[in-house]
């Protein structure tokens, strides 16, 4: 078994983790992170290149003259909510906390780091990406964008996330969609405000957009296969000021989910179509505001492939499972693999608290096993 192989960095990888929760950041904003993470590789050897979609990193490891290359990818932003977990190493930083082990995620990347970069017996090249902004603004499109790929080759590419109420330690995977895409919109109904006694001389918003949101309840169930994932949620419907009051306007703010391509295209188009019709009908006006989304992650089968039978070479046939349908959370290394094959593959976080809840911690029992993982993945793929 290769957990040997971190002893001596054991405690450290902790403290790395502990130390990576105290100061959580924002998406493009994780200065101390970033250089944290810098630090730590700079100590153990490793040449860092900086400043990638500004505030990304990647530290690469070359030896015995392979000219192919695999990438490995942590993420490591954080969530704008306040942490309620009453750990001695929760958040300094109010209002912000590591919700979803992100923290834990670049501690396991960095522990297999150090790994291989005193392992003489290693062959290969690995790129080593830390990667910026995942949760809000699509740090994986944005290193591409600055060029990741191109100074960067890989071959191919693999993440690691860690999952709530997979048993702890054990892995799970599947070719093809293993997460859902994400869109989001918000959709502004302009009606007529008025006086609350005289609703026939308004366009009431807050009935148009009530009219909208019990037709985008019939997007899924009538426009797509039951055979296909998809789901669309309204999560914000704001307006008016009083009940004596009809306003000008209502806001929605809507999330749509999708783990084919042509759905995904779908949904946005039947939205705006329904949301537009549903206005005309009551004489309001609708308008529409797209933000950034992300599509499916797609996993390559050859990728898949290769990482389950390292994880079962070295922590045995039962250490991974299958999925039987994809995950509807969304993920931007999706754009990673969009443009080099790859797997993305989960590591069960145990009974924990759910990602994205105030009372989230990462598990440290499954550092040293994720650790392993990349180490194992890197020296079988290059055996």
């Amino acid at each position: 078994m290769s957990h040997a192989v971190f002893e001596p960095i054991l405690s450290q990888l902790i403290e790395i983790r502990h130390a990576l929760h105290r100061i959580p950041e924002i998406g493009l904003a994780e200065e101390k992170t970033s250089a944290f993470i810098a630090a730590r590789l700079e100590d153990w050897g490793y040449v860092v290149h900086r400043n990638i979609a500004r505030t990304g990193i990647v530290a690469t490891l070359e030896r015995g003259g392979r000219k192919d290359a695999i990438g490995f990818r942590a993420d490591f932003d954080a969530l704008p909510m306040p942490e309620e977990t009453g750990l001695a190493y929760a958040s300094e930083h109010p209002g912000v906390m590591h919700a979803c082990g992100h923290d834990g995620h670049t501690s396991m990347l960095l522990g297999a780091a150090w790994a291989l970069s005193r392992d003489s017996s290693f062959s290969g090249t690995v790129h080593f990406i830390f990667q910026p902004a995942e949760e809000n603004l699509g740090g994986a499109q944005l290193m591409i964008e600055d060029g990741l790929f191109e100074r960067f080759p890989c071959a191919k590419i693999f993440a690691l996330h860690n999952l709530p109420g997979l048993e702890a330690g054990t892995f799970a995977t599947r070719s093809g969609p293993i997460a859902a895409s994400i869109d989001v919109v918000t959709v502004i109904v302009k009606g007529k405000g008025g006086h609350g006694a005289l609703p026939e001389t308004t366009v009431d918003p807050v009935v148009v957009g009530s009219s909208i949101v019990m037709a985008l309840q019939t997007l899924v169930s009538r426009n797509v296969s039951p055979h296909q994932a998809a789901v669309v949620t309204v999560g914000s419907f704001v307006s008016g000021s009083a009940c004596n009051i009809i306003p000008e306007t209502a806001v929605l703010e809507l999330s749509m989910r999708a783990t084919n391509a042509a759905v995904r295209d779908e949904l946005r188009q039947r939205i705006e179509e329904v949301a537009t019709f549903q206005a005309k009908s009551y004489n309001a006006q609708v308008s529409f505001t797209w933000k950034v989304g992300y599509p499916a992650t797609i996993n390559d089968d050859a990728a898949v492939q290769v990482a389950v039978a390292s994880i079962k070479r070295h922590f045995g046939e039962g250490a991974v499972s299958q999925l039987a349908v994809p995950m509807m959370f969304s993920e931007d290394f999706s754009f990673m693999l969009n443009k080099v094959p790859g797997a993305y593959v989960l590591i069960g976080n145990g009974d924990s608290s759910g990602l994205h809840s105030t009372t989230y911690d990462f598990n440290d029992d499954i550092l040293v096993r994720g650790a392993a993982f990349f180490y194992n993945l890197a020296k079988d793929y290059f055996a």
